[in-house]
């Protein structure tokens, strides 16, 4: 008897191990069904000429009042005011499964969204200007199943920034330098101005630098149809930094899962490792030890005080992933992802290099001879 209840203590050990297993390999898609819209997706129209002169359209502008881009941890003040305008388009807030794209006058998605703006587009701040525009973002759930759907969500977002970028270039002065910027969603979206946008164009030339974080940008397949190298050292000017943080063991699954739905700029389906560009060594894909970092940014819906973080974490490139990997990296909130996924603080995690990144390579622009 004994041996009968011991040989059926092991087979339920078993069985349960195969179940684990085998909901670990169906998890993402079981997450995707649960997160995909559950409505009919109505197309809508394009913005009316003119929508983005209105203050209402803008999460960040130059004479806004209470400018989320603007925010300054304790103690630390502006060391330069630069020349460049920063175009930054903010990473997917809107969680909701109620519709394809974030209504306008969703708030909680606009809080979310001047969150992100205050933790990624402060790097910039230095600037002259940082401009980041309130578009009606595909939601989460699009991301997350390869239906046409999904690519009509992205199209309707693309349209709005569209939109936006345009008033930003008839707002700033006519030949002054730009910068970038753009995160997850954003990231994606700027990938495709650039190519239709910017590439081939007077503007490229006005371009300091372009920063894209948290979407894999493929070396292969994209980068050649933005027109721009990836940067590889500091005093380098017109070029593409990118990059996705995670910490050991990193599974990059469900993100790279999500940017499969979508091909490259090219037309194909990026077969190659993501770009990896170190933002503690000006683009090269080296190891830099904690010491080059000279700062992160702490900041969150949970944290009452946000603050700069010392000591925080070196990073290097991984040659075989395409992913930039740090080592115990300190707590800056509470968005880590599943797999290791610190993306959500791609910026802040060296958010006073980046100040110094795009500073040094806005004198190189100007050293090139540009106006």
């Amino acid at each position: 008897m004994q041996r009968v209840l011991a040989g059926f203590a092991l087979l339920l050990v078993a069985l349960s191990l195969i179940a684990a297993i085998a909901l670990r390999q169906t998890w993402p898609a079981l997450e995707a069904y649960g997160l995909a819209p559950r409505v009919a997706f109505r197309p809508q129209p394009a913005l009316p000429p003119g929508a983005y002169d209105l203050p209402e359209m803008w999460l960040a502008r130059p004479g806004m009042a209470h400018d989320p881009a603007q925010y300054l941890p304790p103690g630390i003040g502006h060391l330069r005011r630069g020349e460049a305008y920063v175009f930054f388009l903010h990473p997917t807030t809107f969680l909701s499964r109620t519709h394809w794209n974030a209504p306008l006058d969703h708030l909680n998605s606009r809080m979310r969204a001047e969150l992100a703006v205050r933790s990624m587009a402060s790097v910039f701040n230095d600037e002259a200007g940082i401009w980041a525009p309130h578009y009606r973002q595909a939601a989460l759930g699009t991301f997350m199943v390869d239906r046409p759907e999904s690519k009509r969500a992205l199209a309707l977002a693309e349209s709005d920034v569209r939109s936006a970028f345009a008033t930003f270039l008839e707002q700033i002065p006519p030949h002054a330098p730009i910068v970038l910027a753009g995160h997850n969603q954003g990231a994606l979206i700027a990938l495709h101005l650039l190519r239709d946008g910017v590439r081939g164009t007077p503007i490229a030339r006005r371009i300091v630098a372009v920063y894209l974080t948290g979407w894999p940008v493929s070396p292969r397949h994209d980068l050649p149809q933005t027109g721009m190298p990836a940067c590889t050292r500091a005093d380098q000017a017109g070029c593409v930094m990118a990059w996705m943080t995670f910490a050991d063991p990193a599974d990059p699954r469900q993100i790279l899962a999500m940017a499969s739905h979508y091909p490259a700029l090219d037309g194909a389906r990026a077969d190659d490792r993501p770009l990896c560009t170190n933002p503690l060594t000006g683009g090269a894909a080296l190891s830099a030890p904690a010491g080059a970092n000279r700062g992160s940014l702490a900041i969150g819906d949970e944290l009452r005080q946000p603050s700069l973080v010392l000591p925080s974490v070196g990073a290097r490139c991984d040659p075989a992933s395409g992913l930039l990997i740090v080592t115990t990296p300190p707590h800056l909130g509470d968005h880590v992802r599943p797999g290791n996924d610190f993306t959500a603080y791609d910026l802040a995690l060296f958010w006073r290099n980046l100040r110094s990144d795009v500073a040094a390579r806005e004198a190189a622009w100007q050293r090139a001879g540009h106006p």
